[in-house]
């Protein structure tokens, strides 16, 4: 089925079907057609974003897209299927895989068992520098109960701009088989420079040569606020 819907999200036909409301970006309820199918999905468009001071404007859908690619290159899979198109109903943006879970059931009210789940969402985002780990951006689908992590548009800035809610593990070692993929930076400029500029991607190459020295999950650094506001 993943197959399937990563093939209809690439080559369907979509449409609107409603909006998201919370959030200060626009976004967007789809419904995928292919082959007489219809797939959920969430669409960004890049000129429903609202600038922002610190990131170069029209770049928040690309930024999903890398986060989807990063996942997946760290063999993590915790962020649904999403691709860039440029074909959308109100322009280019992201198309992502939509699941199906609770919102009510979020970091801030999730078992100790499903906590310690969590340390590949915090090793994503120390390499992400993601900006704003809210607790409702991390949830486990209905079906599978399949852990999954969403909102990434602000992430990968070149200077240090990591604000989370998830400093659980902070002073542990980081697990091994987590840092082992990191020996393959070698191919991520390739792969990042559709969606993210040089610079971006030297600084994210760079978080990953730290983290291989350290092993260490990191402490919230003092002097800058370390958490996202609102953290939920």
């Amino acid at each position: 089925m993943n197959q399937q819907i990563q093939t209809a999200l690439t080559k369907g036909d979509y449409k609107l079907k409603g909006q998201f409301m919370l959030g200060s970006n626009y976004t967007f309820l789809v419904d995928v057609e292919y082959e007489n199918k219809i797939y959920p999905a969430v669409y960004k468009p890049s000129k429903g974003e609202q600038p922002l001071w610190d990131f170069p404007e029209n770049t928040l859908s690309l930024r999903e897209v890398a986060a989807y690619q990063l996942s997946e290159t760290l063999g993590l899979h915790i962020i649904p299927f999403t691709i860039y198109r440029d074909d959308g109903p109100h322009g280019a943006g992201s198309l992502q895989e939509y699941i199906e879970y609770d919102i009510e059931h979020h970091y801030f009210n999730f078992s100790d068992e499903e906590k310690e789940k969590l340390r590949p969402v915090v090793f994503f985002d120390l390499l992400a520098n993601n900006a704003d780990r809210k607790g409702g951006h991390i949830f486990f689908e209905n079906e599978t109960n399949k852990l999954y992590a969403i909102d990434h548009g602000i992430c990968f800035h070149e200077e240090d701009k990591l604000r989370t809610v998830l400093w659980d593990f902070a002073g542990e070692k980081i697990p091994d088989e987590l840092l082992a993929p990191l020996s393959l930076t070698s191919t991520w400029s390739m792969l990042f420079e559709p969606y993210l500029n040089p610079n971006e991607i030297r600084a994210l190459i760079r978080r990953a040569e730290k983290l291989c020295k350290t092993k260490i999950f990191p402490y919230p650094l003092q002097g800058r606020r370390a958490y996202p506001y609102p953290p939920i």
